[in-house]
């Protein structure tokens, strides 16, 4: 099934501009929560994804788009926008921007030690890009949008028991994490259905939407959080290998070892926050309503080996 609305004339007339062959199916792909992603085939058999971004103004995505360059220019494994004969990365459609990306034929990475090896190996050589101006400090998936949650609860009177400890924590947020861990450029969003890859290795890192500069140790707790769990479970041996495949390049400090429970915690609450936003203030009755709760019930468990050092 296929969106009902999308213009299959646009399908065509992004493809041509891309250098495409004629569109012969389009297909929804799974993934996702913000933005509609579709598997277009052209007539000779090749295959691109079609990205239709339903949460970001078109100016920022050509300005995430220029990031996204300069990162896989750097070498990280990533599918850079394809770019247009008339020099754009994107068309708006409707006040949507519609982009273009390699497809890359690969399932979601596995849950197994060298694959979380793989995937530390290659943060570390997203976290040793240079800004050069390209990102911004704003975590939209962070504690960044804590401060909006609050004066939405107080202008639509949605004040809640969760959003109310959201906001204690936030009172406290500069005591718990140091002000001076290093900063780099994150992806902010390492879930396991953001990066692709066969058992071992990863292929390819996707949506980088929440790119920003910021804590670099950041991505390894949310790294953490949205791969080494299983049957909502931590499990010590994945999250030892996502550090030790980091940590070949680049060795934490002991002050960032110190404070990764703490970074832990803030990173399960910004995902609880997040979803809480998305499903209960943005979306009435949705059935991902209680989705925000499984994060707070990951709070319940002991991750103390977070702080362990390994040879």
């Amino acid at each position: 099934m296929i969106d009902a609305k999308i213009n299959l004339d646009k399908v065509g007339e992004l493809l041509e501009l891309a250098d495409c062959r004629a569109l012969s199916k389009i297909e929804v792909l799974s993934g996702g929560w913000a933005n509609s992603n579709y598997l277009v085939t052209c007539d000779d058999g090749t295959k691109v994804v079609l990205k239709i971004w339903r949460e970001k103004i078109p100016d920022a995505v050509q300005e995430m788009n220029s990031g996204i360059d300069w990162i896989a220019k750097h070498g990280v494994p990533t599918p850079a926008p394809l770019k247009l004969k008339n020099g754009e990365s994107m068309i708006v459609v409707d006040g949507f921007a519609w982009i273009l990306l390699p497809f890359i034929n690969a399932p979601w990475i596995s849950q197994d030690v060298a694959s979380l090896k793989s995937l530390g190996l290659a943060m570390a050589g997203l976290h040793a890009v240079p800004n050069a101006g390209h990102f911004g400090t704003h975590y939209s998936m962070g504690v960044d949008i804590w401060p909006e949650l609050f004066e939405r609860a107080e202008s639509e009177d949605k004040w809640s028991p969760f959003l109310r400890m959201l906001e204690e924590e936030f009172i406290k947020l500069d005591e718990k994490i140091p002000l001076n861990l290093p900063k780099g450029v994150i992806h902010g969003d390492l879930f396991q259905d953001n990066i692709l890859g066969h058992p071992g290795e990863v292929l390819a890192i996707l949506d980088f939407e929440e790119v920003c500069f910021n804590i670099l140790a950041i991505d390894l707790v949310v790294a953490f959080i949205g791969c080494c769990w299983i049957d909502e479970k931590p499990v010590e041996e994945l999250w030892f290998s996502l550090l030790s495949g980091y940590e070949s390049v680049r060795p934490l400090s002991p002050e960032e070892r110190a404070a990764l429970p703490e970074l832990y915690r803030y990173a399960n609450l910004s995902v609880a926050a997040w979803r809480y936003r998305k499903f209960i203030l943005d979306e009435e009755d949705s059935e991902h309503a209680g989705r925000y709760l499984l994060m707070m019930k990951r709070l319940e468990e002991s991750v103390e080996f977070l702080t362990e050092i390994r040879k």
